[in-house]
């Protein structure tokens, strides 16, 4: 097995295929990433057990083989190489050879044949979406989801895919997020998968460095979801749950409703919760005629009133939210007003984009006691 490339060819696949390797492993081969060299191809894969990835790309091939490196050695003599290097590639027995110039590195090698690798997806449902659109479907919702939940579908993201529609929602309790995008999907049957929160992070990750018309294709059955980005495929076990109706959580009687300048929002709230407690991050906003308060304070009896003029004319109303919750919405919306739909002080609040005609993103935040 032998190659001889210039560091890029190496570097990039390394880069995208990395954070799959876990720091920690329950085996040794899952340190290492597999290396093969075949048809003008390398393609580099490492994995987990719950999530494989994988980067292919086109290469002169001297002498073609298999076998399986320390990731994070390979990855970290590569990014200390300069950027103009050239290496060569050897494996000769069970070690491998690396040069690059007058550097010269030995590193230990796996049996290829021991590396666990994703079987073929069976009757797959199969659905094209540009990269674009996906990312900012996930990137809408990442920020819901739980982390280490006992409810251990609610560690995830619920992937629909419905005719022509592609919806993904999370939520960890407390707060949900939805958001949909157009799609050329019409399955038989309804796709519902929960997608495990290391691979959204790791899918948003390689979304966010493809070019956004880059067509994706994503295959889905009831136990993996397989996407292909370029020369790049990530494939993910889905945890084995019942994700909870998401459409009985979305209020849909809320009957006192803002819109505001979310950047105004956002400032008003990071001031009010300097003051707020440190724990529970409690903010009580109160909505009357003309104004919108939000205050905040903490055990210490120390307090924040911050006054914002609002075209408001109704019944006045406080409620009590974690102030956190309320900024990761923000963040998250890209239009220059947030419509605010409320119904009491023990109601859950909508958050939709300025755009009344928007359906494409929604937010649900729990009230808390103050």
């Amino acid at each position: 097995m032998k190659f001889s490339a210039q560091r890029e060819s190496l570097l990039s696949p390394l880069q995208h295929v990395v954070g799959a390797v876990e720091r920690k492993q329950t085996s040794p081969i899952l340190g290492n990433v597999l290396i093969e060299l075949a048809d003008g191809y390398m393609t580099i894969t490492a994995s987990d057990s719950e999530i494989e990835m994988q980067a292919r790309v086109e290469l002169h091939i001297d002498e073609p083989g298999a076998t399986t490196v320390p990731a994070r050695k390979l990855l970290e003599i590569c990014k200390h190489l300069p950027d103009s290097a050239r290496i060569e590639f050897i494996l000769s027995g069970d070690k491998v050879l690396f040069k690059s110039g007058r550097s010269r590195f030995t590193l230990a090698t796996l049996q290829a044949n021991e590396f666990p690798k994703v079987k073929e997806l069976s009757s797959p449902q199969e659905v094209h979406i540009t990269a674009s659109d996906l990312h900012q479907c996930i990137k809408n919702t990442a920020f819901s989801m739980a982390q280490q939940d006992v409810r251990f579908y609610l560690n995830g993201m619920l992937l629909e895919i419905g005719a022509d529609r592609l919806s993904c929602v999370a939520t960890d309790g407390h707060r949900l997020a939805f958001s949909q995008c157009n799609t050329d999907a019409d399955p038989e049957t309804p796709v519902r998968a929960i997608i495990p929160r290391k691979s959204v992070s790791e899918l948003l990750r390689l979304l966010g460095t493809a070019d956004a018309e880059e067509k994706v294709i994503m295959l889905v059955t009831s136990q993996q979801l397989q996407v292909q980005i370029g020369g790049v495929r990530i494939s993910t076990k889905l945890i084995d749950g019942r994700f909870p109706d998401y459409n009985r959580v979305i209020p849909i009687d809320g009957n006192k409703e803002i819109v505001i300048d979310c950047q105004t929002l956002k400032q008003s709230l990071a001031r009010a919760s300097v003051l707020s407690n440190e724990k529970y991050r409690g903010v009580r906003i109160a909505l009357e005629n003309g104004l919108l308060t939000i205050s905040s304070n903490n055990p210490d009896q120390e307090e924040a009133i911050d006054e914002l003029e609002i075209e408001y004319q109704g019944e006045k109303t406080e409620i009590g939210f974690n102030v956190t919750y309320l900024l990761d919405v923000l963040n998250s919306l890209e239009t220059e007003n947030a419509r605010l739909k409320v119904k009491d002080g023990n109601s859950s609040a909508l958050i939709t984009p300025e755009t009344s005609d928007n359906n494409d993103s929604k937010y649900v935040v729990m009230p808390m006691r103050l």
